[in-house]
């Protein structure tokens, strides 16, 4: 499909070729002449639609749930309705939902609820019962730009959202926009923006536009996939020639600068050990010339190569808010060390999980109630 924008009908053409060339030539694949959407449910973007195997006299119906984007919350809202119908009425019917590009969060959620799937960029989940077929694709090229967030949409790649994701998964709810806003020092439409797209994701909840309920965990993966920590945090490549516990005995009174938050690796092993060794990295104010100057201070020496330490010019300054203190030292926050782990490199993302693991099984203790 070479256009930008396809229309339905060109979405439910292409996808329906798609399908005949994944299925072969010993099947059939037409629109069902006598069976439309509307007869179900008076909608005009679905169209029933006929698989048969060629020969065979029996055959299976697909209602094909045409759209031009697809979300989380409108899989929920809308598509899942027509399934639960669907397997009263007809248990040889199924919901093929048929677009453009389908997000990968939409994706895990019609898998979730047995619902196929079919995208122009390769996506493909399909299973039936009469006749048996059972087809799994995952798309190899990227989506059209009819997939992608339209502009303007708020993501969660900037500093900004990640100011409100630390706040969300900080705080229990409920919360309300303005309060979110007062607190994250960003302006009401903003928030209200976001939270908008969070809710569509079904990331958060809400009710009489109160927060009810927040997934922190779906949330830190969200923003993780949009942000890399080393390109976000600009580092500086040292070596500690006395050791990395003379570091840390230096930084336990370090005050020059306020207190320095250890992050990564390190601070991953303290509450969800997994492996060993790996860089200790240290957050430390943007303004010009701090990384050089804490180095000096903390007797660490400039490296091209195998530093064992890294000095990471801090992206914004949440990443210094609700630090722990461990044996003495600062720690960053559980829910940035998870970021910062699961948008690291190597072994760090599987760091991260583990953290996860650990939050959720002591909530109480990191997360703020009312």
């Amino acid at each position: 499909m070479s256009t930008d924008d396809p229309t339905l009908e060109a979405i439910l053409r292409t996808g329906l070729q798609h399908l005949r060339d994944l299925l072969g030539p010993d099947w059939d694949v037409t629109i069902d002449p006598f069976h439309r959407e509307s007869d179900l449910f008076d909608q005009e973007h679905d169209t029933m639609v006929r698989v048969q195997a060629k020969g065979e006299a029996a055959y299976g119906r697909l209602l094909v749930d045409l759209k031009t984007t697809v979300s989380p919350k409108g899989v929920r809202d809308l598509t899942l309705p027509k399934q639960l119908f669907l397997q009263r009425v007809n248990a040889y019917t199924s919901v093929l939902v048929m677009a453009p590009f389908i997000p990968p969060a939409a994706r895990q959620v019609l898998r979730e609820h047995d619902i196929g799937y079919l995208d122009l960029a390769g996506n493909v989940s399909l299973r039936m019962r009469r006749p048996t077929v059972v087809i799994r694709t995952q798309g190899t090229k990227p989506a059209s730009r009819a997939g992608a967030p339209s502009r303007g949409k708020p993501t969660l790649a900037g500093a900004k959202a990640g100011r409100l994701v630390r706040l969300l998964v900080d705080v229990a709810p409920p919360h309300r926009a303005k309060d979110l806003a007062i607190a994250a020092s960003l302006s009401l439409p903003y928030v209200s923006r976001l939270l908008d797209a969070l809710e569509d994701q079904l990331l958060i909840r809400r009710a009489d536009r109160v927060i009810t309920d927040v997934d922190w965990q779906g949330l830190l993966r969200v923003r993780a996939e949009q942000v890399t920590l080393l390109k976000h945090n600009p580092f500086v490549s040292v070596l500690a020639p006395n050791g990395i516990d003379e570091l840390l005995r230096r930084l336990r009174s370090y005050r020059a600068y306020g207190p320095l938050p250890i992050t990564g690796s390190y601070a991953a092993r303290a509450v969800a050990p997994l492996t060993g060794g790996g860089q200790v990295m240290v957050y430390v104010p943007a303004a010009p010339g701090a990384a050089e100057e804490i180095g000096d201070d903390l007797g660490l020496l400039p490296v091209e190569e195998g530093a064992d330490v890294l000095l990471l010019r801090a992206g914004d300054d949440v990443v210094f808010e609700r630090t722990r203190a461990v044996d003495g030292l600062g720690h960053v926050a559980l829910s940035q060390l998870v970021l910062d782990c699961l948008s690291g490199p190597g072994r760090m993302p599987a760091e991260g999980e583990a953290v996860m693991g650990y939050m959720s099984e002591h909530e109480s203790e990191w997360r703020a109630f009312p």
